[in-house]
């Protein structure tokens, strides 16, 4: 089956060339496949690319280092190398047969049957092989359930789903990406089913699905959709009251044409919760495996909302909030007060301005150090402290106009 792939541009690059050279001792062996044939079909734009090949994995090592490239065995018992061609990642896995699944794991065994290898993967969309001369090759109506945003699973729903549950979360995901219209209705019934199965997934597959499906342009309405049925408990370890407000954070970042944080997000939820504020915070960070960092912008957010409510209107006391947190947790903070309340979503809103603020004002640096004190005669202690702040208040209420010299001279 042929198209007009010969022209995409991930198929001129150099390193994508170079790779190519390195199979020419086997010139049917390669093909690439999933995510970047996918969007290249449907002209989005695409930044990685994964490749198949009938090679066992000893075999495409050999082949890589002999072409001067670098070979990372990165999942090799499972059959995945990774070709490092000038800052390029390659993933090229060998084309495989399920033996045995658990809905967590899979016990799979190396194939040369391409449409055998199609036949294990989720969703039809994500089956397509493109030769490197432009060829494609489509074992299941993939071309046709892609262009018309269909996300439909390859076999029986349930069976698929079965051997393994994250595909349930990656349903939504692809919905939230990739589909258009009412989801199908088989697909959907069998993740209603196996919902709770997502309770045995670990928090780190959970977190990186749920945060590529918060990035989606629309995940608003495929939240709602999963709230009505009941998947969301298991993923978050916790039952939320409403989904409703999420629409704000798409309207946020089509007024201030930004990207938010997926983590910023989450926030939602744990106000959305049936559990108090810091007991969500809690269960959720243990479900999910949030990083300390992620923890942290929650917690900030939790713990500041009420500021920034309280300065929605006083640029000075904007400014001091925004010193205190620093910029993207002055930022995450306002985005979750305004996403919260029920005032409008206007580029010329207060809460807009103070994002802009923080997009456009570097705090400046307190000029006078506890040692510059102490060169005047105080000693530290408690004396020192409020001698501090008070010259610290002072600057401020200047809006930070006062120089190290004025402010030593009310020392």
């Amino acid at each position: 089956m042929s198209g007009d792939f010969k022209s995409a541009a991930w198929l001129q690059w150099p390193q994508t060339k170079q790779l190519v050279t390195a199979f020419a001792p086997h010139p049917k062996a390669l093909r690439f496949v999933g995510g970047a044939v996918r969007d290249t079909l449907l002209s989005r734009d695409v930044t990685d690319v994964d490749a198949a090949t009938t090679l066992l994995p000893e075999a495409v090592m050999a082949l890589l280092e002999k072409s001067g490239i670098r070979a990372i065995p990165t999942g090799i018992d499972h059959g995945t190398v990774t070709a490092v061609i000038d800052g390029k990642h390659f993933e090229i896995t060998t084309l495989r047969k399920d033996v045995a699944t658990d809905g967590r794991h899979a016990e799979v065994a190396f194939t040369d049957d391409w449409k055998m290898d199609a036949a294990r993967r989720d969703f039809t969309m994500n089956a397509l092989y493109l030769s490197p001369e432009g060829e494609l090759f489509d074992y299941f109506g993939s071309v046709t359930d892609a262009r018309e945003g269909r996300v439909r699973f390859i076999g029986d729903a349930p069976s698929r789903i079965a051997e393994d549950y994250l595909r349930v979360l990656r349903f939504f995901r692809f919905h939230a990406h990739y589909g258009i219209g009412a989801p199908d209705t088989v697909a959907l019934a069998a993740c209603a089913v196996a919902a709770e199965h997502l309770k045995s997934l670990s928090g780190e597959r959970i977190r990186h699905e749920m945060f590529r499906l918060l990035a989606a342009p629309h995940a608003s309405k495929i939240l709602k959709l999963m709230h009505e049925n009941a998947i969301l408990p298991p993923i978050l370890g916790f039952a939320v009251v409403d989904v409703a407000k999420f629409a704000r954070f798409e309207s946020i970042e089509n007024v201030m044409g930004m990207q938010i944080d997926p983590c910023i997000k989450l926030f939602e939820f744990i106000r959305a919760s049936k559990e108090s504020t810091g007991f969500a915070l809690e269960i959720l960070a243990s479900r999910l495996r949030l990083s300390n960092q992620h923890e942290k912008i929650l917690r900030t957010m939790v713990q500041h909302l009420s500021a920034v409510e309280s300065s929605v209107s006083q640029q000075a006391q904007q400014k001091k909030l925004l010193r205190k947190l620093g910029g993207k947790y002055f930022i995450a903070t306002v985005i979750a007060r305004w996403v919260d309340s029920d005032v409008p979503i206007t580029p010329v809103h207060s809460y807009a301005e103070m994002i802009r603020l923080a997009d456009n004002w570097i705090p400046p640096q307190f000029p006078v150090t506890g040692d510059d004190l102490i060169a005047k005669g105080f000693v530290p202690g408690k004396a020192l402290g409020e001698r501090f702040r008070v010259l610290e208040e002072a600057w401020e209420a200047s809006d930070y106009r006062l120089t190290r010299e004025e402010l030593l001279a009310r020392g």
